[in-house]
């Protein structure tokens, strides 16, 4: 049986049941406003993209990561990303191959690069190793030792009005 609940008076013992019984009528029920907050958080809004280790991390090993990534520490392996952003820092120094979407350096990197878009060296920083990238932007100051090869995507030379090459042209030895 389900009981009916009526606010009481401070300092009434007396039951809402026992009040109908006898016969008296239950004090009239009183609406108090109440504010309701509604919090719009979406569920995904709180994950993180980006990911730092910081100058004191030593790594000997893999990392692989999806959003963005700035590697401020020492590793010897490889860092890589099917569509990440690689940054890795003043204090960074990698010893090892990365692969990434777009990758930016600000450290030292020994060992080779290869990215689907775009790799920056910053000044100050140093590769020793080669680099392939559909852009490469080296500013003054910045150390690179080993070859590049920039290979732009089709459509940014369609843009350019350069005509793409059928067959590679080899010098003879």
């Amino acid at each position: 049986m389900l009981k009916k609940f009526i606010p009481q008076k401070p300092g009434s013992t007396q039951s809402a049941e026992d009040e109908t019984r006898s016969g008296e009528n239950p004090a009239p029920l009183q609406t108090i406003p109440t504010k309701t907050e509604t919090h719009k958080n979406p569920v995904m809004a709180d994950i993180q993209t980006k990911n730092l280790l910081a100058k004191d991390v030593e790594i000997k090993g893999s990392i692989k990561f999806v959003n963005e990534f700035t590697f401020d520490g020492k590793i010897e392996g490889e860092i890589s990303s099917g569509d990440g952003i690689l940054t890795v820092g003043e204090n960074g120094d990698v010893r090892g191959e990365v692969k990434a979407k777009s990758v930016i350096v600000m450290g030292k990197v020994q060992g080779n690069i290869t990215v689907a878009e775009r790799c920056e060296l910053r000044s100050r920083s140093a590769l020793i190793g080669d680099l392939h990238a559909s852009r490469l932007i080296i500013e003054e100051g910045a150390t690179f030792v080993g070859k590049s090869e920039v290979t732009p995507n089709k459509n940014a030379l369609k843009e350019l009005g350069v005509k793409e090459k059928s067959q590679e042209v080899h010098a003879p030895r």
